[in-house]
């Protein structure tokens, strides 16, 4: 006998058939998130920076250029996400894809110093349309496969990280390629993800935005025709209070209010600021300690690649993870904060390139297999409460 599961719209599927109508848009998302990190040249963005013939220097890399990816990403994020929802993930999508191809073509062409800023800039767009990509995929499945789905998706990017990682340093390190042929070969990589994202399917709902109409607005009643037409109009108040801006405000509310919530909010802000400090200056530290040319053996994608693989087997395992988080989460993220900013230190103090690559290694594993847990933690939350109203 086929066990029966409930449809969208009140009838009985056969549980096979739910699951396959969700596990091919999955794949296909899986599928684009790899494709979209396949970008070979991003590990030796720095060196072609140094190098003679960008001939950048390290301060004007360090406090000119770098900076600009920050305070762009800080500037974009909120928009991005509130236009996320809105739009239903597919148009930031094609917009992050877009962005890619700016970066690639300005660092193939640009030369000035204005052109380089405006490049990072454009990475800011990238990493605040990352939101749409993980949104997008809870959008597709039912909330008990949050936890598995987010490990999914996270592995998939990781993995692309990875596989880019190891084809820019085989490039480098054997085909003896140089920096400019990687951007060429990063740039057709990203143009196919563009094609990518354009065919990727419409979701349906979204989370806040574009709900299911059987979830988002309740039925009418039937109209006698001999009583008066109901008042289309509502006041500023009341208009103001049932929309999904004030929603949302009212939701903000509850991130302070359910412990849980807080402190996964909390570890993100904090630890991936750092995380993503750490990111953008580790190739810079990494010239100061060993000085890249491209005459010289840069590893630079070979630990790329190490610390991708690690951070996308310790997400994968996260997704799996069965323990109680409501009461282990502090010592958790307690354990592994300590174990992060002891690597810092290390990297931070030694003068031996080798201890600043496994530092580096091991600080973004540990970081990985908390994502999947935040991500899920929210999600679930947040699906919790459009499905039931308690704000």
């Amino acid at each position: 006998m086929v066990e029966l599961v409930s449809g969208q719209e009140g009838g009985l599927l056969p549980k096979t058939q739910e699951s396959q109508r969700w596990r091919w848009p999955v794949a296909l998302l899986c599928f684009y998130g790899f494709m979209v990190q396949l970008k070979p040249g991003e590990p030796f963005i720095t060196p072609y920076l140094l190098s003679p013939e960008k001939n950048f220097t390290q301060e004007q890399v360090t406090n000119e250029i770098n900076p600009v990816l920050s305070y762009s990403y800080m500037a974009v994020l909120v928009p991005v996400f509130l236009l996320t929802d809105f739009l239903r993930y597919k148009p930031v999508l094609v917009l992050q894809s877009l962005s890619h191809i700016s970066i690639w073509l300005l660092l193939l062409l640009g030369t000035t110093l204005l052109q380089m800023q405006l490049m990072e800039f454009f990475y800011g767009i990238t990493m605040a349309a990352r939101v749409a990509y993980s949104s997008y995929i809870f959008s597709l499945v039912p909330s008990e496969l949050y936890q598995r789905v987010a490990g999914y998706s996270r592995s998939a990017v990781l993995l692309g990280v990875f596989s880019s990682s190891v084809l820019g340093q085989l490039c480098v390190s054997l085909a003896g390629l140089s920096f400019r042929t990687l951007s060429s070969i990063s740039l057709a990589f990203v143009s196919f993800s563009l094609l990518l994202a354009v065919s990727l399917p419409w979701p349906h709902r979204s989370m806040y935005f574009n709900m299911a109409k059987c979830e988002a607005r309740p039925k009418l009643a039937p109209v006698n025709p001999g009583s008066p037409a109901p008042a289309s109009a509502c006041s500023p108040l009341s208009c103001f209070r049932s929309s999904m801006l004030f929603q949302m405000l009212k939701e903000l509310r509850n991130v302070v209010r359910v412990p849980g919530l807080r402190l996964w909010c909390l570890w993100w802000i904090f630890n991936s600021t750092g995380y993503y400090l750490v990111l953008f200056y580790a190739h810079v530290l990494w010239n100061k300690v060993y000085p890249a040319t491209e005459n010289t053996k840069v590893y630079n994608g070979a630990v790329e690649a190490a610390s991708t693989l690690l951070g996308a087997m310790t997400s994968f395992v996260a997704s799996f993870v069965k323990i109680r988080w409501s009461l282990w989460s502090e010592l958790v993220i307690g354990i592994i904060t300590a174990l992060q900013a002891s690597l810092l230190f290390l990297m931070g103090t030694t003068d031996s390139i080798w201890a600043c690559y496994i530092a580096y290694t091991l600080f973004r594993g540990f970081y990985q297999f908390l994502v999947p847990i935040a991500i899920w933690t929210w999600e679930s939350f947040g699906f919790y409460i459009s499905q039931n109203s308690l704000l």
